[in-house]
């Protein structure tokens, strides 16, 4: 599984998975990459960051 931020795998048992009324799905390695997400940042903008 990836992350839907930063395109990182996550290992099995760890990161957290929100899902929105619409039933859209999105996986998240850590609280970073969920904030950066609710905040409507583009991960191509940041470093650190994979694509």
């Amino acid at each position: 599984m990836k992350c839907s931020f930063c395109s990182r795998n996550i290992p099995k048992g760890t990161g957290k998975m929100f899902v929105k009324r619409t039933g859209e799905i999105f996986y998240f390695c850590s609280s970073k990459c969920q904030r950066n997400q609710k905040l409507r940042r583009s991960s191509k903008k940041l470093k650190w960051a994979r694509q």
